[in-house]
């Protein structure tokens, strides 16, 4: 019998790490799929890189490698892979369950703004000097958008990413490179540096990258924050670490008593 786990986040390597040893025990392997855009984690069972396409898609995939279970533990904005997940899953009669990382809330001295899209976004930062974005890679319209926009206002633009960005930057846009977690300290630091008053982040929940969250709550810095996508369907969602790993190690031990 087999796990299939989708990866990618700081959520799902301690899955592995949870989980590995008691369903090894049980005669179970597990298998971690990973993009591979930022590094390759050193675990402890098999590791797919690069997506499913380079077997025939997700829907194949499964039923090739006869995964009994699917543990989707994307980041909250992989929407579109947590739908391709939920549907190959249905296909097959697999459950497909997702663990969902609580989001972020906003504190009483906080400055938040919700966005739905970068197009609602950019008419809100019209009077900011220095923008600090912090939601990973952007999309080209984007980028242009902002850059456009800081062209005609002298607006300067901070871009963080743990990769390169896929298009070519204007003179007011600075990429710098870096991956989580960071340092509450660090953060106050940056910020104080680039003289930012704004920050463009995504709700990702978790503590790996709330730092800046505290930095902005700390310095005065607005906060705009794009919504999370719908998660689309599943069996099965959580919240919580250990009922979410209790709950594997409760299907796998049953599989095993129905002699399945």
């Amino acid at each position: 019998m087999t796990l299939l786990i989708l990866g990618g986040t700081l959520d799902a390597r301690r899955a592995v790490d949870a989980l590995y040893a008691p369903l090894q025990q049980m005669g179970v392997d597990i298998i971690y799929s990973i993009a591979g855009l930022v590094r390759v984690p050193d675990m402890p069972c098999q590791v797919v890189v690069g997506g499913f396409r380079q077997f025939g898609g997700l829907h194949n995939y499964l039923r090739d490698k006869g995964i009994r279970l699917l543990l989707d533990i994307t980041h909250p904005y992989a929407a579109t892979m947590s739908a391709t997940a939920a549907a190959a899953s249905r296909e097959w009669g697999i459950p497909c369950w997702r663990f969902q990382r609580p989001a972020w809330q906003p504190q009483s001295d906080d400055q938040w703004s919700e966005f739905n899209n970068w197009h609602d976004l950019l008419p809100a930062l019209v009077h900011k000097r220095s923008v600090f974005l912090t939601a990973g890679q952007l999309p080209a319209v984007a980028l242009q958008a902002f850059e456009q926009r800081s062209a005609c206002s002298n607006q300067q633009l901070w871009l963080r990413t743990a990769v390169a960005p896929k298009h070519q930057l204007g003179a007011n846009m600075h990429w710098h490179k870096a991956i989580g977690p960071f340092a509450l300290a660090a953060e106050i630091d940056f910020m104080r540096r680039g003289k930012i008053d704004a920050l463009v982040t995504k709700n990702s929940g978790g503590d790996s990258t709330a730092a800046k969250l505290t930095a902005a709550r700390e310095l005065g810095v607005a906060v705009f924050m794009l919504r999370r996508p719908e998660p689309g369907s599943a069996d099965k969602v959580f919240t919580d670490t250990e009922t979410c790993q209790q709950q594997v190690q409760q299907f796998f031990s049953t599989q095993l008593n129905l002699g399945q």
